[in-house]
């Protein structure tokens, strides 16, 4: 797996979405995750493939369902790779001193 396929698949905010959806609540079966979308089943069947091939999601059958579970390990390799290398504490610094400065204008 390379991290150019998890980045393609990180990319698009459909994909984004669903995985925000299994984050909240794992092993979703694709009628599911179709819910609210306002998306058909072969568009979302398209998305997880590409997470899938990314893998960032995983599958397991049960019975006639396939339920979708979130591999978090591609995101952390990325965290790792891509932030670790920066100063953690000075991003976390800066990212409260933004914060500090957002929520300190309104009063």
């Amino acid at each position: 797996m390379s991290m150019d396929a998890v980045f393609k698949a990180l990319a698009d905010p459909v994909r984004r979405g669903l995985l925000d959806s299994l984050q909240a609540r794992n092993g979703q079966t694709l009628g599911a995750l179709c819910e609210g979308r306002g998306m058909t089943r072969q568009a979302v069947t398209k998305h997880l493939a590409i997470l899938q091939a990314a893998n960032l999601v995983a599958t397991q059958k049960r019975g006639r369902e396939k339920l979708h579970y979130l591999n978090p390990v591609p995101i952390h390799e990325i965290a790792d790779r891509w932030i670790g290398k920066y100063e953690r504490g000075r991003l976390t610094a800066l990212a409260d001193l933004k914060r500090d400065l957002e929520g300190g204008s309104d009063g």
